[in-house]
């Protein structure tokens, strides 16, 4: 392994540990919590995000709890602790602050954004506005993705999905291991309300780095035990996980060239996961953007496209669809050659490329006859 993975993994630790320290020095002792409660000062939170998931949803606010400890916080939008104690405890003071500010109570539709391993909430809070605007309540479901397995996160966003009452619709926008974590979800619980997904550069068929560096000890120690799920073992969680029974797209990361951003991934790639990873049988649509990894959630090409599938199922303005079938043979490590996986996805970019042609031929002609919109 070259010496920029090795620091790139060492910083990754140092900031997992810099976030723990912080979770614990944000609590006050717990002979001092009754007193400090009755005072009931929101105190801004200090991170610690490793540590913390969201459980319950309501407008801006939310109630989070401790991986390890167990107890929960209320938070307001703008992350100021107003409770900490018991759930129960946060639920009380929730419905006392919607009693006195006559909060309204939730309806209409909504985007739950999920983000990656060693990754947080506000790294898809670009996300955020765009839906914002198209009219979606935006949940971003936080949770502490290097200390927990694939299927416990599943259940602990299945129970803040669940608190979403009162909403009728609800759509997911998801980045890397943020869709397994839904998919897991959806292979074990139900909902009526799940209407769409967008899965940002999500390793459906497995990560080939995860297999190059599954038996580092650093690697494990950072990424934890959903880092060793990752894999393309296809005797694995991954495989196991079936696809959603919702409408789907798929964006994926790329270089444009044959061989990708990373040398040791076959095929076109983001640097991190291949193109060829990326494709799940039954989607409804698939597009790819030249961008890598960690910034597909803020690429404005990534946001255009999964406002608008979300809003009309498709994700190009021209309404051209790329799915991918059902049948479609899953392209495994060496099993299937990359050129299989790659093909599709050069049709896709051929297929939008003409259609900018079109756009762009259609314009010329109206200008230069006087047309005017």
């Amino acid at each position: 392994m070259s010496a920029r993975k090795v620091i790139l993994i060492a910083v990754c630790a140092l900031i997992c540990q810099t976030e723990g320290a912080m979770a614990a020095s944000e609590e006050p002792p717990a002979d001092r919590k009754t007193g400090w409660d009755s005072f009931r000062v929101p105190i801004k939170t200090l991170g610690g995000l490793q540590f913390w998931t969201d459980i319950h949803f309501f407008h801006d606010w939310r109630i989070q709890q401790n991986v390890f400890t167990g107890h929960c916080r209320l938070l307001d939008g703008k992350n100021y602790r107003h409770a900490w104690g018991t759930f129960s405890d946060c639920l009380s003071r929730l419905e006392e602050i919607r009693r006195e500010r006559r909060l309204p109570p939730m309806s209409g539709k909504a985007v739950v954004l999920v983000h990656g391993i060693v990754r947080s909430a506000k790294s898809m809070m670009a996300m955020r506005e765009p839906f914002e605007k198209a009219g979606y309540h935006v949940f971003s479901f936080g949770y502490p993705s290097t200390q927990i397995k694939i299927e416990e996160a599943a259940d602990l966003l299945h129970r803040a999905v669940s608190s979403l009452e009162g909403i009728e619709e609800i759509n997911f926008v998801v980045h890397s291991m943020g869709g397994l974590v839904v998919r897991a979800m959806l292979a074990k619980h139900k909902d009526k309300r799940i209407r769409r997904i967008v899965m940002l550069g999500v390793p459906n068929l497995g990560a080939h780095m995860a297999d190059r560096l599954k038996g580092l000890s650093l690697y494990r120690a950072v990424f934890g035990p959903a880092g060793q799920q990752l894999v393309t073992d296809p005797d694995g969680l991954i495989a196991k996980l079936p696809a959603p029974n919702c409408e789907f797209a798929i964006i994926a990361g790329v270089r444009g060239t044959e061989d990708g951003y990373n040398p040791l991934i076959p095929g076109d790639d983001d640097g991190t996961v291949a193109v060829s990873s990326t494709r799940l049988p039954g989607a409804a649509d698939f597009m790819t953007v030249c961008c890598l990894h960690s910034f597909l959630m803020y690429s404005s090409e990534a946001i255009d496209a999964s406002v608008r599938f979300i809003q009309t199922g498709c994700l190009r303005a021209s309404g051209q669809r790329c799915p991918i079938p059902k049948k479609e043979e899953s392209s495994r490590g060496e099993n299937a050659p990359a050129a299989k996986a790659i093909e599709p996805m050069q049709s896709a970019r051929s297929a939008a490329k003409d259609q900018r042609d079109e756009q762009r031929e259609s314009d010329r002609k109206g200008t230069s006859s006087g047309e005017r919109p």
